[in-house]
């Protein structure tokens, strides 16, 4: 009986069905290989075949991947010898809202097989089955209608800073400055979840104290995106300690977390009515070169589809982190994607109110603004520091320059004789 070979996973005039999930990959095959090898060895360790040939009769249901398309030469960010493929995979070969088993097929053991120098998975074409099997974000972009009232500015965000070890007392204070002084929400970083300096609930309770006071003194709501990152039960307990404080948000790293523990929280998110924001916290060890690893863009779109309403994007090139597709990214996360809600982007990462111009020139004003140190490192404190940026965001949305701002807002002066419209490293 024949047997299944490398060779049956590769056809250049195949021609994917609606129901495939496409992918392409970046490679550079091993050296003394040629792309078309290489390419059928991604399609059958990605899906049903090894490196021996195998028999097949009676009970096998052929569930094999097909790379079909191979574009070689130079790609983006990549070298001379690398090649972009494209891999159809039957729908059939997936757990339909199983995220962990489909990544274990389409970015498994590919990633470490010798056949290829490097591999990259740059992007993937969902079909409309696997992609209504979950349940994507409950909110999206919506969250700024309705838990903040406001559809014609970007809601803007701090962390506290530092980021570690400020009391709890502290912590929550903060977050009152920054409130009163024009920020819609409170963010806590990614490596703050339950210490002895700050325990969780202490926090929780503390600030949303601060919170209430300061949405009575403004006259606008104000929330907090508190971190549950934890062992998965851990979590779920930590979720519904947010919603019986009356807190509209969690926070959870989802990288760092696993996407199952994610899909876990999405649910009983939904069960209270708590919107989910994201922090790619670890996204680096995936994205960061670039002709190996997982895209930013494969990484926002698995976000979407297990259900997160905000997602840290990048600042389109503005901020201290290594440049990527911020914009491309971000209009992904916009498309239609079968009826799925959209995610609202969140730039952060260096930003003062000096880059506001150019960062919602580049990404639109349907996102969410994160300072930290250029809020809190203004020289007047956190306060003023942010109604300097509060100010940066109405000068672009009044259509007029921050000089012109400027000259009614003080703190926004400051703020670009500190900065200007350098960006930070």
């Amino acid at each position: 009986m024949a047997g299944i070979t490398y060779e049956d996973f590769i056809d250049l005039s195949f021609e994917p069905s609606a129901d495939d999930l496409v992918c392409t990959f970046r490679i550079v095959p091993a050296e003394g290989m040629d792309v078309e090898a290489a390419a059928s060895r991604v399609a059958s360790e990605s899906s049903n075949g090894t490196w021996a040939a195998l028999p097949t009769g009676a009970g096998f249901t052929d569930m094999r991947a097909m790379a079909f398309e191979i574009d070689g030469g130079a790609t983006e960010a990549a070298g001379d010898d690398a090649s972009e493929i494209k891999v159809a995979y039957p729908e059939g070969l997936f757990e339909p809202g199983s995220m962990p088993q489909i990544l274990s097929c389409i970015a498994g053991n590919i990633m470490g097989m010798k056949a290829v120098e490097t591999i990259r998975l740059v992007d993937c074409e969902w079909p409309e089955g696997l992609a209504t099997s979950f349940s994507g974000p409950q909110f999206g972009s919506a969250v700024r209608q309705e838990i903040f009232g406001v559809d014609d500015r970007p809601i803007l965000a701090t962390v506290p800073k530092p980021k570690v070890g400020l009391s709890t007392e502290r912590h929550a204070e903060v977050g009152y400055e920054a409130w009163t002084g024009g920020v819609d929400l409170l963010k806590d970083d990614e490596n703050l979840t339950d210490q002895g300096f700050n325990p969780f609930h202490d926090r929780l309770v503390e600030s949303l104290a601060k919170r209430d006071r300061a949405a009575e003194e403004t006259g606008e709501p104000k929330s907090y995106l508190i971190n549950v990152t934890a062992g998965t039960n851990e979590m779920l307990e930590r979720v519904d300690q947010v919603a019986a404080e009356g807190c509209e948000y969690v926070m959870v790293d989802v990288i760092t977390t696993g996407w199952a523990a994610v899909q876990t929280v999405r649910e009983r998110c939904e069960e209270l009515g708590i919107a989910i924001h994201a922090h790619r916290a670890m996204h680096a060890a995936f994205d960061r070169l670039p002709d190996h690893g997982v895209s930013m863009r494969v990484l926002a779109q698995v976000s979407r589809l297990v259900g997160v309403d905000q997602l840290h994007t990048g600042t389109a090139g503005l901020g201290k982190l290594a440049n990527e597709d911020t914009v491309g990214i971000n209009a992904w996360l916009r498309d239609d994607l079968y009826g799925l809600n959209d995610v609202l982007p969140v730039a952060s990462g260096g930003l003062h109110p000096g880059l506001v111009p150019d960062l919602l020139d580049a990404t639109g004003t349907n996102v969410c603004v994160q300072a930290g140190g250029g809020i809190h490192g203004h020289p007047d404190g956190t306060h003023e520091g942010a109604k300097a940026l509060r100010a940066s965001v109405e000068a672009y949305v009044e259509g007029i320059s921050l000089d012109s701002k400027a000259e009614e807002s003080p703190a926004l002066r400051t703020a670009i004789e500190k900065w200007g419209t350098e960006t930070p490293r």
